[in-house]
């Protein structure tokens, strides 16, 4: 089994998988598991040190979370976050009590005398971010106040001869400003690290586990041009060659260029066989007529699952399916809240049929988003393709309000087109989660010259992100929504209105339909 530098205990808390991220940046490996996970497994990943994350619950409430007493006698270094700290100090003796004033922002952070390997290179009065009600009165025997905030006079305390610490506020957080110091000195100065977990070493390390799994058998691999299918196919290529059978189904609902982009990127660069079927005819003829958003998905999904089943059946020895898994999925699976009702299908196919009896193969399920586009470039995709934005599984499609037909895709691309290089010529592309132009299927009146107009209306849609989760609209400057508008007016015949999407997630979703 894989060697975890640190593991987390999830107990629950909405930040537990910032901790894993901000500690993967430092080049420290760590995976998260339950807090109910079994002392043996954790053992078997050989840790050299334990964080318990935060959680909405309260230590001292009928069926709140408890840890196996055992790991405090594993003799590794524990850090407890918010109620990963109560409950320490509470499993050690203390005592935890609802507080008087609860405490949700920011806070400054005071050290006590006596400098903490924890602290080291911190400021003193640096900004934390506070998120509960409850809070230490008496600390357990043996431990000792750190820190303190004006409302929580025990905001870090520790047991030096035990290598125990805890703090109440939440170090993974970006608000917390010194907060990633705190999580790297632990990793460092207490648990010991010293070496850097990097994607060469990953990279290296999953091109052997591919090999070993899949032995001579091929694998169907399904390209849908996004960071996640184009990562898996650029990975499994190097580990397996012409094992590899890939497959992309240009189903004519993509972005201007981009059919060819994939091509170009897996053909010519990568040198990738790749296999590119054009059932564009098909999938227009089979959403004809169709104006029901829900109706379009299951028709897109299922016309993709036949024209991929006739492409599959022409290749013989097949035993594995390529899927791009991510770490976050893999969390939500196995969370503390019990698994999600609904698991992920595969993010290609969208359900995927009994015919296919295949073993996965997931290389991506340990890797962040983030993480992902870094092995991108480590594998010579192209930085276009790495840092593209998300884009949907029914494609344009679902950002064409009413029916789908040749005509409106037409202009939707053309507009979408310009909408995308005016955002990078603005240098915004990689500021934003996602950036793309909805064709409304709704005509306004308009003027051109001196001839009345009545023609389509197009909204633009502009986001901060950092999981797709939530969602800000962006506040884009009125020069670069001014270019965008007169552009697409004047570029594209048959649209004379360009509106802009203000609306965040919740109460709306990123797409339209």
């Amino acid at each position: 089994m894989k060697q975890v530098d640190i593991v987390i205990l999830d107990f629950g808390s909405q930040y537990t998988q910032l901790i894993a991220r901000r500690l993967r940046e430092e080049g420290i490996y760590c995976e998260i598991v339950p807090y109910f996970e079994d002392i043996e497994n954790i053992k078997s990943k050989s840790p050299k040190g334990i964080i318990f994350s935060g959680g909405p619950a309260s230590v001292y409430e009928e069926g709140s979370y408890e840890v196996d007493k055992k790991i405090y006698n594993l003799g590794l270094p524990i850090l407890g976050i918010c109620y990963g700290m109560q409950r320490i100090t509470v499993d050690f003796g203390g005592e935890v009590a609802r507080s008087t004033k609860h405490e949700y922002g920011k806070a400054e952070l005071y050290f006590r005398s006596g400098n903490s390997p924890l602290f080291a290179d911190c400021h003193n009065g640096n900004i934390v971010w506070m998120s509960h009600g409850d809070r230490v009165e008496q600390l357990p025997e043996g431990f000792q106040s750190l820190a303190w905030t004006d409302n929580s006079p025990y905001a870090g305390i520790g047991n030096i001869e035990k290598s125990i610490y805890a703090l109440q506020f939440h170090p993974e957080v970006k608000h917390s400003k010194e907060g990633y110091i705190m999580l790297r000195n632990f990793a460092r100065n207490i648990c010991g690290i010293s070496h850097r977990w990097n994607m060469g070493d990953f990279k290296k390390e999953q091109i052997e586990n591919i090999r070993k799994q899949v032995g001579d058998g091929k694998v169907l691999s399904a390209l849908s041009g996004g960071v996640d299918s184009s990562v898996v196919t650029a990975l499994l290529y190097e580990a397996i060659g012409n094992q590899l059978v890939p497959v992309f189904v240009d189903n004519g609902l993509l972005r201007a260029g981009e059919r060819e982009a994939v091509e170009y990127s897996f053909k010519e660069v990568l040198k990738v066989p790749l296999i590119v079927v054009d059932a564009k005819e098909r999938f227009l003829q089979a959403l004809k007529g169709v104006t029901d958003p829900e109706q379009k998905r299951k028709i897109i999904g299922h016309t993709f699952i036949e024209v991929f089943e006739e492409e599959a059946k022409k290749h013989q020895g097949i035993k594995f399916l390529a899927q791009g898994t991510l770490y976050p999925d893999v969390i939500e699976s196995v969370s503390v809240k019990g698994p999600s009702k609904t698991i992920k299908s595969h993010h290609n196919v969208g359900g995927l049929p009994d015919w296919m009896n295949f073993e996965l193969v997931e290389p991506l399920r340990e890797l962040f988003k983030d993480e992902v586009r870094l092995l991108g470039l480590e594998l010579g995709l192209p930085e276009n393709l790495v840092y593209r934005h998300p884009f949907p599984g029914p494609g344009l499609a679902i950002r064409i309000m009413g029916e789908v037909t040749a005509e409106s895709l037409e202009l939707l691309r053309k507009a979408d087109s310009i909408l995308l290089e005016e955002i990078k010529k603005a240098g915004y592309y990689k500021k934003l989660w996602q950036s793309f132009a909805v064709l409304l299927n709704v005509r306004s009146v308009g003027v051109q010259g001196d001839n009345r107009t009545y023609e389509n209306a197009v909204a633009i849609r502009a986001i901060e992100s950092t999981d797709g989760m939530t969602a800000n609209f962006a506040h884009l400057p009125y020069e670069l929504l001014e270019n965008i508008s007169r552009r697409i007016i004047n570029e594209v015949n048959g649209i004379n209105r360009v509106v802009y999407d203000i609306s965040s997630k919740p109460p709306a979703t990123i797409e339209w339909e």
